[in-house]
């Protein structure tokens, strides 16, 4: 049932979905487990012996008080053992509480620290399973976002839920001493802290949500700040004047952020104070009671302080643990979060049985009215894509932007499965070959390559990342590409750092990161090479002595390229022309010119601009 006046796309927390989000705690505890059985072992040890110690020091030292009082009234020679052994032993007990909290509060940063990274490694291996599709879907980016946020809170939760354990513990020992002198006290105990209790789930309730409907907002903000500040965006930042705008929305997001959580702080702040007074009142109600039983003589000096002292910590442990309660289910809230992620499944996945890739490819692929159609579109990226890529053929996609050239390869990758229609390989669907295989024999370079801000054999390495440390695989890749040109003027060569984010790092043109690309491409032993736009950023002769080695390296396999330069295009053995995802036609360089088509019209359109 939903909330009443609940904003639309805000989430349902009521107290009974707090309730549902508990059943979260046994996986998060799993989780747990599996990070460090030892640790965590060990801190529930810990935290049990721990939560005896407070109920044990009230007593000794009620103890301690009556004894004092019994020998003040007595005259003559007196026995100090006793009294010194009951001190001796709250002496212990003080060490041993001490002793046991800096253990624990080690036990529970060293555990934090390795759930939250075993939790961002969990993230990252299962965003690798997750399709290329999910990743352009801001659904799916919403719920990534949440997840990431989890790791580091989850350290958190961790210590409050064994907290709350440890205090539970503690109160029953302590209720249970109350209660065998006055039962009553525990029903006042209740009343004095449950209004608080109420009024703190409430306004977590309004936290969350708060919190919950900005997370695509708090995207933009983090989007913001990073075009703001960034190397990657400062040129165009500078050029279009753009900072006073980005400052202006930074300000406006943020602005908007601070004032919802400042009105509804002060809000909770309001009821918080009025019911700290209720439950103050109630505790020296109690109070004044149990003095005034003592006055009475129905209790000793050192009941009194046994007494009073067991409900103030008791009444503090309630507070805190139904306090707490609130946190631990907004966190187990939280958490959904996480394991939502973790249960979002990939569609493309590898048959049971799945057929080797072969090697070498004999027929090669064939496009049997492959569709493809992006996550919530209308309208269809490729359509009626029916062609063969032969074993050892160069086949080259010319169209204008938007025509579904880089979706055609990716298909051809399975980076995505077609929407309708299928894709054989020598006489197989695509989906039976097994995936590991597949991406392993398929070298793909795209456009929007990422520079990563590694090392020169990092960034040549992740073409193939086994080979990390295979140098001469890394320098050959790094010669086919001329990738190895920038090593003449590179202070560290191979083991130089990239980019400007680390220390002594080198920024590298676009041409030459294009380079570094290309030879990501050739440390594969690929039998399909696919380049898109691979020379976009190269000069001319730069690109004719790349093409020259590619056609060179690419001998008895099969290559597709993607590119506007029809220099580079009329290389390919054919030519496959797109115009809103579909194809329109297909033939060598010679054949399409003579056919007086979209090709041909494409071709001296260019043409005239360099005449």
């Amino acid at each position: 049932m939903k909330r009443p006046g609940r904003k639309p796309g805000e989430p349902d927390v009521s107290f009974r979905e707090r309730m549902v989000a508990l059943r979260n705690l046994p996986a998060f505890f799993k989780l747990v487990w599996q990070t460090s059985p030892a640790l965590t072992i060990s801190n529930i040890v810990l935290r049990g012996l721990q939560s005896a110690i407070p109920l044990a020091l009230l007593y000794v030292g009620k103890l301690i008080i009556d004894e004092v009082v019994r020998m003040t009234q007595l005259k003559g020679d007196l026995s100090y053992q006793y009294l010194w052994e009951l001190v001796a032993l709250e002496f212990a007990l003080v060490i041993a509480s001490g002793a046991l909290g800096r253990a624990i509060s080690l036990l529970d940063g060293m555990l934090g620290e390795q759930v939250a990274n075993y939790t961002s490694v969990r993230i990252m291996q299962h965003a690798a399973t997750l399709d290329l599709d999910q990743f352009e879907d801001s659904t799916f980016y919403d719920k990534l976002e949440r997840a990431r946020q989890q790791t580091m809170g989850r350290t958190i939760l961790l210590s409050q839920v064994l907290s709350q354990v440890q205090d539970v513990i503690t109160m029953v020992f302590l209720a249970a001493g109350l209660v065998s002198f006055s039962p009553w006290l525990i029903l006042l105990l209740l009343i004095s802290v449950l209004p608080a209790f109420l009024a703190e789930t409430h306004f977590n309730d309004r936290f969350y949500a708060l919190a919950w409907g900005q997370t695509s907002d708090r995207r933009e903000l983090d989007y913001i700040r990073f075009l703001g500040a960034s190397d990657e965006s400062v040129k165009e930042v500078k050029i279009f004047n753009l900072s006073d705008y980005l400052v202006q929305r930074f300000r406006t997001l943020s602005d908007k952020f601070y004032n919802d959580k400042k009105q509804l702080s002060i809000r909770y702040n309001i009821w918080a104070v009025l019911f700290a007074i209720i439950g103050s009142a109630g505790y020296y109600t109690a109070y004044v009671i149990i003095i005034l039983q003592t006055v009475k003589g129905q209790l000793t000096i050192g009941d009194l302080a046994f007494l009073g002292g067991s409900f103030r910590q008791l009444r503090g442990l309630l507070e805190g643990v139904l306090m707490r309660f609130t946190s631990v289910t907004q966190g187990a809230i939280y958490l959904r979060d996480l394991f939502e992620f973790f249960e979002i499944a990939p569609r493309i996945t590898e048959q049971p049985n799945a057929r080797p890739f072969p090697n070498p490819i004999r027929e090669g692929f064939v496009f049997e009215n492959v569709g493809f159609r992006y996550l919530h579109s209308e309208r269809w990226a490729n359509r009626h894509l029916n062609f063969t890529l032969h074993a050892g053929e160069k086949l080259a996609l010319v169209g204008e932007n938007g025509a579904g050239k880089t979706t055609l390869v990716k298909l051809l990758a399975r980076l995505y499965d077609p929407t309708e229609g299928r894709i054989l390989l020598d006489g197989h669907d695509l989906r039976e070959y097994n995936l590991k295989e597949l991406r392993k024999q398929v070298g793909v370079i795209f456009q929007d390559f990422q520079r990563y801000q590694m090392t020169l054999q990092q960034n040549i390495a992740v073409g193939n990342i086994e080979e990390l440390n295979n140098q001469v695989m890394i320098e050959n890749a790094a010669y086919k590409s001329m990738a190895n040109e920038l090593t003449e003027r590179l202070p560290g060569r191979y083991g130089q750092m990239l980019g400007r984010r680390f220390n002594n790092g080198i920024e590298l043109s676009g041409g030459e990161w294009q380079k570094i690309a290309l030879a990501r491409a050739y440390m594969k032993n690929a039998q399909l090479l696919i380049l898109d736009e691979p020379t976009a950023a190269l000069d001319a002769r730069a690109e004719y002595e790349v093409f020259l080695r590619f056609a060179d390296l690419t001998k008895g396999k099969s290559a597709v390229l993607i590119s506007h330069r029809f220099s580079t295009v009329r290389m390919a053995d054919r030519i496959l022309v797109l115009e809103q995802g579909q194809l329109i036609e297909i033939g060598s360089h010679e054949e399409l010119l003579a056919k007086g088509g979209r090709y041909a019209e494409l071709f001296h359109l260019q043409a005239q601009g360099y005449r």
